[in-house]
């Protein structure tokens, strides 16, 4: 009985840390593979065992990405110095303003709404909708991408008003199934961004703004983390952590390729699937 559940949180681990930043919602996916597969809150005695289980997850692909950014996030905090290309300085650099900027209106609206967004938009309904409309805006963005010029190809070239909005797209993440990647990226390739120099941005403001939600999350939930549960949750970190690495590294050598339609089709043919077995 130990062996699978530990089975199952690895499963788990993997799930979100393939998903949790590839533009392919990891909500839509773990509606599929725990609401209907799984189903974790039985195994661990309750929904809210299972909900403290799924934000310490999420911690292991924060991590990772914290890792793969370990030198921008040194510089953005003034611990380190920024080595320049010939050339680089007079171009711009990202500041720790750009990211403050960023994640403003999204903290702002999660906090406002939090009960509305948990008490309905979860609704699995709710997320295959959100799956379907956040497929068609990445189609869009990239269709969109086609007819302008591409003017910051790295992230240091990114204006504040270029930020800000970046951070007003990332509202539509708050829509669970919407995907914060697929939102922001899109965004920020619709303003002139290209496809890496949108997905760092995205990744980068994700940091603080997840690892706030998620650490408020921990705190209301704190009395559900339990010794018998410890092993269950460390194997899921350490999952999610390994495989976010696996997958953020590939997608930022992949984006600039492929765009974003693939993901958005990829998308589609998962709400297909929970319709399929929901409705």
């Amino acid at each position: 009985m130990e062996v699978l559940i530990f089975l199952k949180a690895l499963i788990l681990g993997m799930v979100e840390g393939l998903t949790e930043f590839a533009p392919v919602s990891s909500t839509g996916h773990m509606v599929i593979v725990d609401d209907l597969w799984l189903k974790s809150q039985e195994f661990l005695g309750s929904q809210y065992v299972a909900n403290t289980f799924k934000v310490v997850i999420q911690l292991g692909s924060i991590l990772a990405v914290v890792v793969v950014f370990k030198d921008r996030f040194i510089d953005l905090l003034g611990l380190g110095k920024k080595t320049y290309k010939i050339g680089e300085k007079q171009k711009g650099h990202l500041k720790l303003t750009h990211v403050i900027i960023g994640i403003i209106p999204a903290g702002v609206l999660g906090v406002l709404f939090e009960d509305i967004i948990d008490e309905i938009l979860f609704g699995v309904e709710y997320v295959v909708i959100a799956l379907f409309l956040g497929a068609f805006w990445m189609i869009f963005a990239d269709v969109f991408s086609k007819r302008r010029p591409v003017v910051a190809e790295t992230v240091d070239q990114m204006t504040y008003k270029q930020a800000l909005f970046m951070g007003l797209f990332q509202c539509m993440s708050l829509w669970p199934g919407f995907s914060r990647s697929g939102a922001t990226i899109s965004g920020g390739v619709v303003l002139g961004l290209s496809h890496r120099a949108a997905s760092d941005f995205t990744f980068i403001m994700a940091v603080p703004i997840m690892a706030g939600a998620s650490g408020l999350s921990l705190i209301k939930n704190w009395q559900y983390f339990t010794m018998d549960a410890l092993p269950f949750f460390i194997v899921g970190f350490i999952a999610a952590f390994i495989f976010a690495l696996v997958s953020i590294k590939f997608f930022l050598k992949l984006i600039n390729r492929i765009k974003l339609v693939p993901f958005a089709l990829y998308r589609i043919i998962i709400a297909i699937i929970i319709m399929l077995f929901i409705f």
